[in-house]
């Protein structure tokens, strides 16, 4: 099945103590281009983020946004500053002894002073805060995978019927090519005979100049080579496999052949199907850019 280089797929989830989304969108792009986007103080994930996306996507320009928040106050540690409290206790026991105080030093009366205590930002597991962010970014890279693909199946059923167009187009003219031949050649013999009159025609000379017509108007190679392209770009399709640069490639030798029937053509209904069919090529050009 053919996708598409354009996508979009989006999740939300709270997982542990971290609210973490994940957004993903593609557009068309000649190669593979990701542009992955985390909060700078999680920027070992965006490595890892690369290569799981490269594993489902191999051409286009991909966008993915990691927010991650932490809910609360989960993420903080309060630690005690020792070294402040001894500081304090012993300057209330200084004061006591200085000036007759009963000693009455509490808990509560040391840890209400200033900076006795510290909050911190707790220190994330990496290996645990990825497992969190991969499992909130897959149903996102299966939505955006899924729309590409659905994308993708529109694209080659119009693909489908062009191809099967312009191979009813290229029988068309490999039937109508030798008939020209005949025709050329009656209208040959009429001219003679009105130029004659009652004069004997070189039947020789008239069978020289079709053959050598039938020579420059002879399109068989090229409608074999147009047919054999026809089931290359099938086979193509029917791989299963990123087709997008192996049809550009494709195409270009499908106009090459058309190009030269052009060329060849002497008869107006040929010349109508060749370009005919230069714009359904026209048309598959815009649709193949789409193709992963």
């Amino acid at each position: 099945m053919l996708k598409s280089m354009t996508g979009y797929g989006r999740n939300e989830a709270i997982v542990g103590a971290k609210k973490i989304t994940a957004e993903i969108k593609s557009v068309n792009h000649r190669f593979s281009d990701y542009n992955i986007k985390v909060p700078r103080q999680y920027g070992y994930l965006e490595e890892r983020m690369r290569r799981r996306i490269s594993e489902s996507v191999s051409r286009g320009k991909v966008d993915v946004y990691i927010s991650i928040e932490t809910c609360g106050e989960a993420d903080k540690v309060i630690t005690l500053n020792r070294e402040l409290a001894e500081n304090y206790i012993s300057a209330l026991k200084e004061i006591g002894e200085s000036f007759g105080l009963k000693d009455d030093i509490t808990v509560s009366t040391v840890a209400a002073f200033p900076d006795v205590f510290r909050s911190e930002t707790k220190r994330d597991d990496e290996e645990e805060l990825w497992n969190a962010v991969e499992t909130v970014a897959e149903p996102a890279i299966e939505a955006f995978i899924a729309m590409r693909e659905r994308e993708g199946s529109r694209i080659e059923a119009d693909l489908r019927a062009r191809v099967g167009y312009m191979k009813t187009l290229a029988a068309e003219i490999d039937e109508r090519s030798p008939q020209t031949v005949e025709e050329y050649k009656e209208k040959l013999y009429t001219k003679i005979r009105e130029l004659l009159e009652e004069r004997d025609i070189d039947d020789s000379r008239v069978l020289t100049e079709v053959a050598i017509f039938a020579d420059k108007v002879a399109v068989n190679e090229e409608t074999v080579r147009l047919y054999s392209h026809f089931d290359e770009f099938y086979d193509i399709i029917n791989s299963g496999e990123p087709a997008g640069r192996r049809l550009d490639f494709l195409i270009q030798e499908i106009n090459r052949e058309v190009n030269t029937i052009g060329s060849k053509a002497s008869d107006l209904d040929i010349s109508k199907k060749v370009v005919t069919l230069k714009g359904e090529i026209e048309k598959l050009r815009e649709q193949i850019q789409n193709i992963e």
